[in-house]
């Protein structure tokens, strides 16, 4: 079974992670500078707010995010459209990106992606020599290419264990880089039962203590 454990957590549009391991502390993966620009962010994604029932702001330390999942499909949609457009004349000059997603327009420092930390992440295990012999790479939207790309990349390389079982699944986005598929978010918890039930049957003929990744969508 997955040890919860031993597994890296990489959290705030995956700017920063975390190692159990490794003195148990968060760590920056990516640097970035001043958040001057939230401001000018927020200030915009609020008049949408106001104006769209149903959505919200959700801030963290290093994005913004405009979230439409309650609003009504066709305004909320509408309204990500005239607000994206409005975010990206009034950031032209900023260090940000601006993308829509699932429900979502969000803004965030430029040069962060989850790819950039799946990178980070294998070759602190390759220097460490612990190979990771398990990854699980589940997200929605498609800002998760970047990741699919890397562990995908990575099972044809040194990067994992030879015996690696690598499960990379896409949710709702086609086409895309990940092998698996699934229609809906729900579907992740019957697909976690049937690996947990795989593994639980595995172990019962094998004793290994094995290096595990677990990256998933925010």
């Amino acid at each position: 079974m997955v040890n919860l454990e031993s597994a890296a957590s990489m959290v705030e549009a995956a700017r920063v992670m975390y190692w159990p391991n490794l003195d148990a502390k968060w760590e920056t993966c990516v640097a970035v500078g001043d958040f001057y620009w939230k401001q000018i962010t927020e200030a915009v994604m609020s008049l949408y707010t106001e104006t769209t029932d149903g959505s919200f702001i959700d801030s963290k330390e290093s994005t913004l995010v405009w979230n439409y999942q309650y609003a009504d499909p066709d305004f909320g949609s509408c309204q990500a459209k005239e607000l994206l457009d409005h975010l990206e004349s009034v950031l032209a000059n900023e260090p940000v990106t601006v993308k829509s997603g699932h429900d979502i327009v969000e803004v965030k420092p430029q040069g962060v992606n989850k790819g950039l930390v799946a990178e980070r992440v294998l070759e602190t295990m390759q220097q460490k020599g612990t190979a990771p012999d398990f990854v699980l790479c589940i997200g929605d939207d498609r800002s998760d290419e970047n990741m699919f790309e890397v562990v995908m990349s990575a099972v044809a390389s040194s990067s994992l264990s030879p015996v690696a079982e690598v499960f990379a699944c896409t949710v709702r986005q086609k086409p895309s880089k990940a092998k698996y598929y699934l229609e809906e978010t729900m579907e992740i918890l019957r697909m976690l039962q049937g690996l947990a039930s795989a593994s639980e049957h595995s172990a019962k003929h094998v004793s290994i203590s094995p290096q595990r990744i677990i990256i998933e969508k925010e």
